[in-house]
C-alpha cells in the first residue's frame, strides 16, 4: 500500500474511489481482500487525520456524484470520526483515566510472554499473526480487520484493551486519540456497556473472501465489565479569531483553510517527538507526519517554521499569547496543557467550525448523531 504525503495524492485517491468505487462501498466495504485491493474503501483516513482533506470536503465530493440516499452509508462511517472526537470531547477524563490505566498495565505486562508472542505475530492464530506483520509493515489495517483483531486480543488471547489500543496507535497512519481509544473500548463492550464484538470464525472467513478458514477464537466470551460513568462536561465554544499575531498548529491539524493566514506574522508547526507523547510512535508513523509537514512548510508564505517539544515550549515562554487551533483530547493537547499551566500560558482555542456543530450531537451513542446528519449537511449547505 502506497499513502502518499500532499494533498494532491489526497486528492487524487479521493477522486479515484468516487468515480471508480463508491456505488459499491454499501455493498462491499466489510470485505477485506487484502492489502493489495483496497478498491472497495476509500483509504482516506491517514489524510483525515491530519487534515490534509476534511471529512465536509469528502462528503461534498461524494454528493455530487450520487444522492444521499444513494451515498448515505459512506457519509455516515466519514462522520464517525468527527463524532467520536466529539464524544470524547464531552467526557475528557475517558482519556485521562486511559492514559493511568495504561501506564499501570505496561509494567505488569512487561515480561507477559502471551502479550510478547501476540506483538510479534506468534500466536497460534493464522490470520491474527498475519494482520500483525501488514499492520507493521503498512502501518494500515482494513476497519472491520481492526474490528477482528481487536476482539481475538481482548476474547481470545485474554490481553487488556489497553495495550491494543497502544498497539494500534504506535503503528497506524491514521492513529487518532478519540477514534482509536473508544473503538477499542467498544469492542471490549465498556463504551456501550454490555454490547461488545465478538470475532467468529464464519464471519473472519466471510469477510476475508475465504482467505482464512477454521479459525478457532473464543466466540463466547462475555463483555468486559466496567461500571464507571462519565458526566458530560460542557463544550467551550467561545474563541475570537486572529487574537494574536502567532498560530500555533499541531500535527493532527493541518488545515487552516477557515483562517485569514495573513494575519499572522508567524505560523509555528509542531510535531512532538516520543520523548514528549504517552504512547512511542514507530519511527515510519512519525517520519509520515513529518513528510506531511515539511509540504506545509515548504511553501513559507507565513515565516513557518517547524517545532519539537522542546523548541515549543520556548517560544511560548518568550510571547507567552498565541491563536492556537485546537488540537482535540489526545497527545497534543495533554501535553500542551502542561505549558499552559506550568507558564500560566494566554492561548485562543480555534475550533473548525464544523467540529463545533457536530460535536453538540456527540452527547449520545452514535445511532442518535447519524440521526441528525441531514441537519449537519443542511447547516453546512450539503444537502
Amino acid at each position: 500500500m502506497n499513502f502518499g504525503t500532499s494533498r494532491a495524492s489526497a486528492i487524487e485517491k479521493l477522486n479515484n474511489f468516487v468515480e471508480q468505487n463508491l456505488f459499491e462501498y454499501s455493498r462491499l466495504r466489510n470485505f477485506d481482500y487484502g492489502p493489495n485491493n483496497r478498491s472497495n474503501i476509500s483509504c482516506l483516513s491517514p489524510y483525515i487525520t491530519h487534515g490534509v482533506v476534511s471529512e465536509l470536503e469528502i462528503i461534498k465530493k461524494s454528493l455530487n456524484k450520487f444522492s444521499f440516499s444513494k451515498n448515505e452509508k459512506f457519509i455516515q462511517e466519514v462522520l464517525w470520526r468527527t463524532y467520536w472526537k466529539g464524544w470524547l470531547e464531552l467526557r475528557p477524563a475517558v482519556w485521562t483515566d486511559y492514559l493511568n490505566e495504561l501506564k499501570k498495565i505496561r509494567e505488569e505486562f512487561k515480561d507477559n510472554s502471551n502479550y510478547k508472542n501476540a506483538i510479534e505475530g506468534k500466536t497460534n492464530i493464522d490470520c491474527f499473526n498475519e494482520w500483525i506483520k501488514e499492520l507493521k509493515e503498512n502501518n494500515y489495517l482494513h476497519n472491520h480487520t481492526r474490528m477482528l483483531f481487536a476482539s481475538i486480543w481482548i476474547f481470545t488471547l485474554g490481553l487488556p484493551w489497553q495495550k491494543g489500543a497502544e498497539f494500534f496507535m504506535k503503528h497506524l497512519f491514521d492513529g487518532d486519540s478519540a477514534s482509536n481509544t473508544l473503538s477499542w473500548r467498544w469492542v471490549a463492550g465498556i463504551q456501550t456497556k454490555g454490547k461488545h464484538y465478538l470475532a467468529q470464525s464464519w464471519n473472519i472467513t466471510k469477510f476475508t473472501n475465504n482467505k482464512y478458514k477454521n479459525i478457532k477464537v473464543n466466540e463466547n466470551a462475555l463483555p468486559i465489565k466496567d461500571k464507571r460513568e462519565y458526566k458530560i462536561s460542557p463544550l467551550q465554544t467561545n474563541e475570537n479569531f486572529n487574537l494574536n499575531e502567532q498560530l500555533i498548529v499541531f500535527e493532527n491539524e493541518i488545515n487552516l483553510d477557515f483562517v485569514e493566514l495573513k494575519k499572522y506574522k508567524r505560523i509555528y508547526y509542531v510535531l512532538l517527538s516520543n520523548n514528549a507523547r504517552s504512547i512511542q510512535l514507530d519511527h515510519k508513523v512519525l517520519e509520515y507526519k513529518r513528510k506531511i509537514l515539511d509540504l506545509k512548510l515548504a511553501k513559507n508564505q507565513n515565516g513557518e517554521k517547524l517545532l519539537d517539544e522542546n523548541t515549543l515550549e520556548d517560544v511560548l515562554k518568550e510571547s507567552e499569547s498565541f491563536d492556537i487551533i485546537y488540537p482535540s483530547i489526545g497527545e497534543n493537547y495533554s501535553f500542551l496543557k502542561q505549558l499552559i499551566k506550568k507558564y500560566d500560558l494566554k492561548v485562543n482555542f480555534i475550533k473548525r467550525k464544523e467540529d463545533k456543530f457536530c460535536w453538540n450531537f456527540s452527547n449520545k451513542g452514535y445511532f442518535n448523531f447519524k440521526s441528525n446528519i441531514p441537519i449537519i449537511l443542511s447547516n453546512f449547505n450539503l444537502n
